[in-house]
């Protein structure tokens, strides 16, 4: 399973990007989609996550009613995170990972590659 995250960028406080994370490979295990953030010095932290089915999605605290994630298909083989109302503090390279539900929690098995998003003051 390799998945390939792309979209990220510098913006202006206040204003929004959208994250993409295209998963190719065997898709049928594993189907769960989670978003992850590290920023410099920190450790990496949850951001956003969905379920297989698309139904049950999860937000950290510091995302909630900003960011959304969301699926194109069943199999969430391309999902998006959109990003609004970006903060200096959303500052970070993220991160998409593919894995199971584990109660409320999104377990990730597989990694991507960070995407940097870098909001400026």
């Amino acid at each position: 399973v390799q998945l390939q995250a792309s979209g990220g960028g510098l913006v202006q406080a206040g204003g929004s990007l959208r994250l993409s994370c295209a998963t190719s490979g065997r898709t049928f295990s594993s189907s769960a989609m989670g978003w992850f953030r590290q920023a410099p010095g920190k450790e990496r932290e949850f951001v956003a996550s969905i379920s297989s089915n698309g139904r049950r999605t999860r937000y950290a605290a510091s995302v909630k009613g900003r960011f959304t994630i969301s699926s194109v298909n069943t199999w969430n083989t391309l999902v998006h995170l959109e990003m609004n109302s970006l903060k200096p503090e959303d500052t970070a390279a993220y991160y998409c990972a593919r894995g199971d539900y584990s109660g409320t929690d999104m377990i990730p098995n597989y990694w991507g590659q960070g995407t940097l998003v870098t909001v400026s003051s």
